[in-house]
């Protein structure tokens, strides 16, 4: 009787179906991966990721029992998921109010919605951002500078997120930063200039005189762009740049050339306003270049012709420095070997010094020293001494 008794209540828990509470699942079926599904102390349903079934079950209890002790949940899980897209948002907001660089940010933050769109902002890592800077450097060719400017935008996006409460790390800053090769220095010749003045003057007249206040003033475009005729005094010659790349007004002084070009488009209007009616000279610059069979040459290059010019005809690095708007010398110092001349005067002082020297103390020894074998004309030799003393 006993037998037949545990038989069978063996066989009833053979056939009894094992069910999971009803807060423990499987979001993917089969996958091993379980979640759980509560009410808080709230009364809010959430969901939590647990892992093994073993640990959604641990978790499960947990939570009921905080929900029972009216317990508040961590900030982590009681904040709302914040998408990518919504610290975008704030970000050009940001932008629009407080940056120069809105119209920019807008470009870059087109390509950073493709690659993170609406996922979460927290689950953004910094392995993702590497990633994706190195495909666009390998496929689209971005400069390490470019590559540089979309890490900054980035790390501002979760910084503003950060100070907002909306997202707690900035994956942005374990991102590496790129070394950026500024010595590149392209700048017309003078064969050049006579080509692509042909081209301005057969095929874009009317601009002629923005090439010439360009390569006169060594002004950056948005500084350029930006003048209104309340920025010019062409009775002092000078022109007033009210916030440079720096955030500090300066004054450029303007030679012949750049009062002459300025003349020309005062004539075009009433003296008051914009002194040019466009923001970007790409239209027309970029196809007298082209067509002008001048390579690898852009708008900006204007502006190291300008520096390059300058300190090869003589002015010293400290005016040049002043001249460009250059906050640190060592912007400048990148033209100082075009300086041939003055660094032949240098040495030529060096050369200077030591027969003073020898005469000094040995006037006998100074006498039989031999002359070197150095062919200088009496003519360059006056011009050098006319620049040392220039330098000093």
């Amino acid at each position: 009787m006993q037998t037949e008794t545990l038989t069978l209540s063996n066989a009833k828990a053979a056939g009894r179906i094992w069910r999971n509470p009803k807060g423990v699942f499987e979001k993917v079926p089969c996958s091993g991966i379980w979640w759980i599904r509560y009410a808080d102390s709230t009364g809010r349903i959430r969901r939590e990721k647990a892992g093994t079934k073993s640990a959604a079950f641990t978790l499960y209890h947990k939570r009921k029992t905080e929900a029972l002790q009216r317990k508040k949940l961590p900030e982590s899980l009681r904040r709302p998921m914040v998408s990518f897209a919504e610290l975008a948002r704030d970000t050009l907001a940001y932008s629009k109010a407080h940056k120069r660089s809105y119209q920019d940010d807008v470009c870059r933050m087109k390509r950073l919605q493709g690659w993170f769109g609406d996922r979460e902002a927290e689950s953004v890592t910094a392995q993702d951002i590497e990633r994706h800077l190195a495909v666009a450097a390998e496929d689209e060719g971005l400069a390490p500078a470019t590559l540089n400017r979309y890490r900054a935008i980035l790390s501002l996006i979760y910084r503003l997120g950060t100070q907002n409460g909306k997202v707690s790390t900035n994956p942005a800053r374990l991102v590496k930063y790129r070394r950026e090769n500024n010595a590149r220095i392209r700048w017309l010749t003078v064969d050049e200039e006579k080509r692509l003045r042909q081209v301005i003057q057969a095929d874009y007249p009317e601009h002629l005189p923005e090439f010439d206040l360009a390569l006169n003033t060594g002004l950056r475009r948005s500084e350029m762009y930006g003048l209104t005729w309340e920025d010019v005094n062409l009775d002092r010659r000078t022109l007033r740049v009210r916030l440079s790349k720096n955030g500090e007004t300066r004054h450029i002084p303007l030679n012949r050339a750049a009062v002459d070009a300025l003349l020309t488009l005062s004539r075009r209007g009433n003296g008051t306003g914009p002194v040019f009616g466009i923001q970007k000279p790409r239209h027309w610059f970029e196809p007298a270049v082209r067509d002008a069979g001048i390579e690898d040459f852009t708008w900006h290059c204007l502006r190291h012709t300008f520096a390059s010019r300058l300190v090869m005809a003589g002015v010293d690095i400290r005016t040049a420095q002043e001249l460009m708007g250059h906050k640190a010398i060592q912007m400048t110092c990148r033209y100082a070997h075009l300086a041939q001349t003055h660094q032949l005067a240098a040495v030529e002082r060096l050369a200077e010094f030591g027969k003073r020297q020898a005469q000094a103390e040995s006037p006998e020894l100074a006498k039989t020293v031999e002359p070197t074998d150095t062919k200088t004309s009496t003519s360059q030799t006056e011009r050098l001494d006319r620049e040392t003393a220039y330098v000093q």
